[in-house]
């Protein structure tokens, strides 16, 4: 088995968790402050339970490896800036499962990590989408996202290669890889389902009514922006005076019958 089927193997394992946790989240999308400081609370919860853990079942010649990439501090000092200079009463949240995910194995400790490190290279993408919707920054509630800033893609091949050359070519190692990765994600997504109900409960607003217009008149007067029809057969188009007895009318084809058998409708020219 090669280095690079190792990690095929962990991104296809874990695609349908990996799929849950970004419809969760939504984090492509511009959000209320307060719906992402509740992800805020959630990650700070996991990486406070979880990063101590990870550093315990790695053995000493790994750990300092790790500790130059830890992330929690930014989750922390993000979640602080909220609640002190935004002003957020954020919720109070518990990773239970973070705190006994089984991590007696290397390569199970390598699957955990797999899925915060695959998320680090996508937080660089949101990072400025925070701050154009939000107003939000590194060292202003966006450090987390932020991350190691341009070093952040080299760390995350750093990654890869470390993990492949430990795990190896050994089907053992790599099926215990992915099953800890489920594990993690399945925690993730325990942790973050509450979120769902604010993404599915959510008012949907109601399509307006089809605009009864013949093509011609969007055409003429722009589709972004038709004359809207008062009700099933009447229309008004702009003028610039109140039209006149005996002015001249030309006929106006509606899409469909404006009443009874006629299909046109009279309008002052």
């Amino acid at each position: 088995m090669s280095s690079e089927t190792v990690l095929s193997e962990l991104r296809l394992t874990t695609r349908a968790e990996h799929d849950r946790i970004e419809r969760l989240l939504r984090l492509a999308e511009p959000m209320p402050i307060e719906r992402y400081g509740a992800i805020l609370c959630g990650y700070d919860a996991f990486l406070r339970a979880w990063e101590p853990r990870i550093h315990a079942a790695l053995p000493e010649r790994l750990q300092g490896w790790f500790r130059a990439r830890r992330r929690g501090g930014f989750a922390s000092a993000d979640v602080e800036w909220l609640r002190s200079e935004a002003g957020l009463e954020l919720p109070d949240m518990r990773a239970h499962a973070a705190a006994t995910l089984p991590l007696g194995d290397l390569a199970a400790v390598l699957g955990s990590l797999y899925v915060i490190e695959s998320a680090t290279p996508g937080g660089r993408a949101i990072a400025p989408q925070l701050k154009r919707t939000l107003g939000l920054a590194q060292g202003r509630g966006a450090s987390y996202f932020h991350g190691f800033g341009g070093e952040t893609g080299v760390m995350w091949n750093n990654f890869r290669v470390l993990a492949a050359l430990e795990v190896g070519e050994s089907s053992r190692a790599t099926v215990l890889a992915c099953q800890s990765a489920k594990r993690t994600f399945a925690a993730l997504i325990e942790l973050f389902a509450p979120l769902a109900a604010d993404v599915e409960t959510a008012a949907v607003e109601p399509h307006a009514a089809p605009q009864r217009i013949a093509p011609a008149l969007l055409t003429a007067f722009g589709a972004a922006a038709p004359p809207a029809p008062q009700d099933d057969d009447h229309i008004d188009l702009p003028v610039d005076d109140v039209p006149e007895e005996g002015d001249t009318v030309f006929d106006l084809p509606f899409d469909e019958p404006a009443g009874g058998n006629a299909d046109t409708q009279p309008l002052p020219l």
